[in-house]
């Protein structure tokens, strides 16, 4: 299937030649960090794309100058299979993983993790998603940067260093910032502050070798959103590019802005709750997620590369349920069919598109919004201890290890060293031999 998926990639781009326009501009941002260009004053492809992104960026792209433009396209392709992969054999590892407890849930996604037939079939057919397949098109660091976040979060609470990788993803793209803040509402303070330690280091090193184009950017070019492209176009799946397309305004302002700071705390109180009240740390790092690619200015559609997780948390819990399997081919679906890419949307056709198109135009930020809002509604109380409910949190059924709350990490290390020495008792204790036939 891996093959099949390959041979259909190199054919489509016999057909239409693949752009990958975003790999020149960090070659190119790689080239200005080597030789001491000018960083943010350059633009590159027929596009004339600017760089766009902390200096620290700038440093980790020097290697792409060692290789041919051409020959960096094929690394770029197959690194980011490989990136794929790992990505579906970290979300089978992180979902159904109850944080407070450390029941592990699911166990046919996990069993999954460690199997290479699975993963290489999910890697061919998630090549074809379409934020996936679009992170091919422009050659992005999408799936580097979300196995980052992915990883350094999935790692049990209390582990160390946990929070600094997310820190330096941070450094590299701003957006994986807000797990920081996700990390410190749900009662994480040392990840948090680690998080934050590892974007100061990024930015440091950033300022040491490159101190001009980091005052440059950090203090302009950071705010400057129009560098990265226009707001109202159908790529921008974010909820600034919803709003203005509906009010065919391509500067919508406070319009904008009052739901996205409304839209970014429902967001985080999402994935409070969903930590705290279900015990899934996973869905709250996914609630996180969603709620940076809908407040972001300009969230392109290759950035909701977030799907691969979210579609195998929902796999993961379709079991006995078939509004379930129902509900994970609609999202399937969603994030397969380019509804986007098939409204007209040439030159400035995006500002002009009737109510019934704009369901078609955005249908990554509509799904975020139905997400969160599905969210806060399961977790409206609190769940079912552990014994009193299926492995879906619902109550009345057996199963269920959903806690009432989170304990800490040193209270978990007390609750380890008590049953450590209980063990240690009973196994001390004399025992009557077992009845024989």
């Amino acid at each position: 299937m891996l093959l099949v998926s390959f041979v259909g990639l190199w054919v489509l781009y016999e057909v239409q030649p693949l752009p990958m326009s975003d790999i020149a501009v960090y070659r190119a941002e790689g080239e200005a960090a080597a030789s001491g260009g000018d960083l943010y004053g350059f633009t590159v492809t027929k596009w004339d794309l600017p760089a766009t992104y902390p200096p620290f960026a700038a440093l980790l792209f020097i290697p792409t100058t060692w290789l041919s433009l051409g020959t960096l396209k094929i690394v770029c392709v197959l690194v980011n299979a490989g990136l794929l992969a790992l990505l579906i054999h970290l979300s089978c590892q992180a979902t159904g993983v109850r944080q407070a407890t450390g029941v592990r849930q699911a166990a046919g996604v996990r069993r999954a993790a460690h199997t290479a037939p699975a993963v290489l079939a999910a890697t061919a057919l998630g090549l074809w998603l379409e934020p996936v397949f679009q992170t091919f098109v422009f050659g992005q660091v999408n799936l580097a940067l979300t196995c980052l976040v992915l990883w350094d979060l999935a790692r049990p609470d209390g582990a160390r260093g946990k929070g600094f990788a997310t820190g330096i993803a941070a450094g590299i793209k701003l957006t994986p910032a807000i797990f920081a803040v996700y990390l410190l509402i749900t009662g994480r303070v040392k990840a948090a502050f680690s998080a934050l330690a590892g974007f100061l280091v990024s930015v440091l090193l950033g300022w040491l070798v490159l101190p001009d184009a980091s005052v440059e950017f950090w203090t302009r070019r950071m705010f400057e959103t129009d560098r990265v492209g226009k707001v109202w176009i159908v790529d921008n799946q974010s909820l600034q590019g919803l709003i203005s397309r509906v009010l065919h305004d391509p500067e919508p302002g406070l319009l904008w802005a009052v739901p996205a700071l409304l839209t970014a705390a429902a967001g985080l109180y999402a994935a409070r709750r969903v930590y705290l009240r279900r015990g899934l740390d996973t869905w709250g790092v996914l609630c996180t997620a969603v709620t940076a690619l809908l407040v972001s200015p300009i969230s392109w559609s290759h950035h909701w590369v977030w799907c691969v997780p979210l579609l195998i948390g929902l796999a993961a819990r379709v079991r006995r349920h078939p509004w379930r399997r129902a509900l994970l081919a609609a999202v399937t679906l969603a994030f397969t069919a380019r509804t986007m890419w098939l409204v007209p949307h040439r030159g400035d056709l995006d500002l002009h598109f009737s109510w019934w198109q704009q369901p078609f135009a955005a249908p990554y930020p509509l799904l975020g919004l139905a997400l969160l809002a599905a969210l806060i509604w399961w977790t409206r109380r609190t769940g079912n201890a552990p014994g009193e409910g299926d492995e879906s949190g619902e109550p009345g059924k057996p199963g269920a290890s959903a806690p009432r709350h989170i304990p800490s990490p040193r209270a978990d290390q007390d609750l380890t060293a008590r049953t450590a020495r209980t063990t240690g008792t009973a196994r001390t204790t004399p025992t009557a031999r077992p009845r024989t036939a």
